[in-house]
C-alpha cells in the first residue's frame, strides 16, 4: 500500500527561485494545454497525453516560452498527466470540465517522479539542484523503502513542504472474511447489530 509522509523544509534563497520558477512553468503548462484541450473540444476532437506533450516539446522551441526548458521537464510532464486523469473523470462524468490555474488562488505544487530526484542517506536533492533540500525529518521513512514521487509545495502562509509518496510495507490487508453483520440505526440505541449486540 502507497503511503505519502509529509515533511517541511527550508529552501537556500536559490533553491526557493527555483522551485517558484517551476511552479510558474507548471501553471503555464497546464493552462496552455488545458487551452489547446478546449479548442480542440469546441471541434468535436479530443487531444490526449501524448499530443499535449508533444504540443510541449514544440512550445519549448518557441521564442516566447523557451524559458520552459530551464526547469525540470519532470513536473511539467506530470501537470499534463494530471490533466489527463481530470479530463478522464469529466468525460466519465465523475467531475466537472477542468478550470484554469490562477496565480493567486491555486496551489503552488509541482510532483517530481523518479528521474527528477535523488534520494540516498537521508538526503532529497531536486532535479536542477545543485545541493539537497534542508528536511526536518520529523519521523523517519519505513525501513528500506525509496520514494516512488516527490511533491513540492508552498502554502498560503508561505512555509515549504515536500511529501514522499512510499510503498509502506507494515501495511498489510486484513484476511478476507465469510461473515457479514447488518446494521440498523436506532432510537433507543445508537446501533443494533445482527447478532443482536446493541452500541
Amino acid at each position: 500500500m502507497k503511503r505519502a509522509f509529509k515533511y517541511r523544509f527550508y529552501p537556500t534563497d536559490a533553491q526557493e527561485a527555483e522551485l517558484s520558477r517551476t511552479f510558474g512553468c507548471v501553471r503555464k503548462v497546464y493552462n496552455l494545454a488545458l487551452a489547446a484541450r478546449t479548442e480542440a473540444w469546441t471541434r468535436q476532437e479530443r487531444v490526449n497525453y501524448n499530443q499535449t506533450s508533444a504540443m510541449l516539446t514544440v512550445w519549448k522551441k518557441t521564442e516566447e516560452l523557451a524559458y520552459l526548458s530551464e526547469v525540470s521537464s519532470v513536473p511539467l510532464q506530470q501537470t499534463l498527466r494530471h490533466l489527463q486523469v481530470a479530463f478522464a473523470g469529466f468525460f466519465a462524468k465523475r467531475a466537472k470540465y477542468p478550470r484554469f490555474k490562477s496565480r493567486k488562488k491555486s496551489r503552488k505544487s509541482a510532483e517530481y517522479t523518479t528521474s527528477g530526484f535523488r534520494y540516498r542517506n537521508g538526503k532529497l536533492t531536486l532535479a536542477k539542484m545543485s545541493g539537497p533540500l534542508d528536511v526536518v525529518w520529523s519521523r523517519p521513512l519505513p525501513e528500506g523503502v525509496s520514494p516512488s514521487t516527490v511533491t513540492v509545495s508552498q502554502d498560503s502562509a508561505g512555509r515549504w513542504f515536500v511529501s514522499l509518496l512510499c510503498e509502506d510495507p507494515a501495511v498489510k490487508p486484513l484476511p478476507a472474511t465469510d461473515t457479514a453483520i447488518g446494521i440498523d440505526a436506532g432510537l433507543d440505541h445508537l446501533l443494533t447489530l445482527s447478532t443482536g449486540e446493541k452500541i
